[in-house]
């Protein structure tokens, strides 16, 4: 991997994170599109430190006193009715569905999850959820005819069963094109929760996993097997903690007052413009690798 393709990767992981428009699907594609090796599940999952450490900085006060709060709940029972605390135990809850599925999957995730038919197809189921769900927050705002506004709820309700589901929703964002932000907000508006509840949840509950996952993928760096060596890994890791953290700066400003529909569109016109490349043979479903093997695909002319 060259300095020029490090930073093109890293603009586009730090762009695409928070959106839920899946980080991992569009450094898949940006490959595909300047006809690049596929970067790879370790380097994907390593630049998303660089996004997951701007999330910490820009939550740094929630994060403080969330863990001071959990500390002191395993000595102090009081404190266990906090709701920093609770929302302590509440991540650790919701991280164990994507740390469990993430260990049992791991071939999959590095092979035939990276299928582009899959992605497109991803891309287009979870836009349209998406796009349901969001409907639901408006017409709850509202009111629908002969209905009356429904309230929906904030973290303070949050419950261990909500956790739970947001947990399934993130480990849903192990395929690439689900969009980890994507799926747990979308479980979130279904759960009945505001949009900006739901999305500061999935921020906090993707700190545990994204720091594991791209811990774990350190050793895969730089490898005999592997063309992504340390030095274009780490630059791209700091350009999409640069972007990553004005993305998320402006995106829960935008949910305070937007809906998801932008990005409800975007995911729907991706999808299906792949598809249609891949059926009319312009694209390849395995372009840039080899599905299940990850080696490099060529051609004669090569």
């Amino acid at each position: 991997m060259s300095w020029f393709e490090s930073l093109i990767l890293g603009l586009v992981q730090g762009l695409t994170e928070f959106l839920p428009i899946s980080s991992s699907a569009h450094l898949r594609l940006t490959a595909v599109a300047f006809d690049w090796e596929d970067p790879g599940a370790a380097f994907t999952a390593v630049t998303q430190i660089g996004t997951e450490t701007a999330v910490i900085i820009y939550f740094r006060k929630d994060i403080a006193r969330i863990l001071s709060a959990w500390f002191r709940s395993l000595t102090d029972r009081a404190a266990r009715r906090e709701m920093d605390a609770r929302m302590g135990w509440l991540v650790i809850v919701g991280s164990i569905p994507i740390g469990v599925l993430g260990l049992t999957l791991k071939d999959a995730i590095e092979g035939p999850f990276r299928d582009l038919r899959l992605i497109a197809v991803n891309l287009i189921v979870l836009g349209v959820v998406l796009g349901v769900a969001d409907r639901l927050v408006r017409r709850d705002a509202t009111g629908g005819r002969h209905r009356a506004v429904r309230e929906r709820k904030t973290l303070e309700q949050l419950s261990v069963r909500d956790g739970l589901v947001y947990g399934l929703c993130q480990a849903m964002a192990l395929v690439p094109g689900v969009s980890r932000s994507g799926a747990t907000i979308t479980g979130g508006l279904f759960l009945g929760y505001r949009r900006e509840a739901a999305a500061r949840y999935s921020f906090l509950l993707a700190i545990p996993a994204v720091l594991a996952s791209g811990l774990y993928e350190l050793t895969e760096i730089g490898g005999e097997d592997s063309h992504v060596s340390w030095g274009p890994t780490i630059f791209a890791t700091v350009v999409a903690f640069v972007v990553g953290y004005a993305i998320i700066a402006w995106f829960m400003k935008w949910i305070s007052t937007r809906t998801f529909m932008p990005f409800v569109a975007y995911r729907l016109v991706v999808g299906v413009v792949l598809l249609v490349l891949i059926w009319v043979g312009a694209v390849e479903p395995d372009a840039g690798e080899d599905i299940g093997t990850g080696e490099r695909v060529t051609t004669e002319e090569e």
